[in-house]
């Protein structure tokens, strides 16, 4: 028995359950912005290369995160 495949299904911009937004790419970042991680938590961009990689301060350490981020968010 064959399983038929699936559709692609189709977000109505009303649902609750839509696609969740997408990230800002490395343009919107500044050096000195302040920033929230889903793992790393709230963190300051000390700098920024090659307009694709932030290197972010979390105080206890720094990560180099490479953009778009969903998990990323800027305050």
């Amino acid at each position: 028995m064959m399983k038929r495949a699936r559709a692609a299904r189709r977000v109505l911009p009303t649902s609750p359950f839509g696609a969740p937004p997408s990230a800002p790419p490395a343009g919107q970042f500044a050096v000195r912005d302040q920033v929230t991680h889903d793992k790393y938590g709230l963190g300051r961009v000390i700098s920024i290369e090659d307009d694709t990689t932030l290197i972010i301060d979390f105080g206890p350490r720094r990560v180099r995160i490479t953009t778009p981020c969903a998990k990323l968010t800027k305050l």
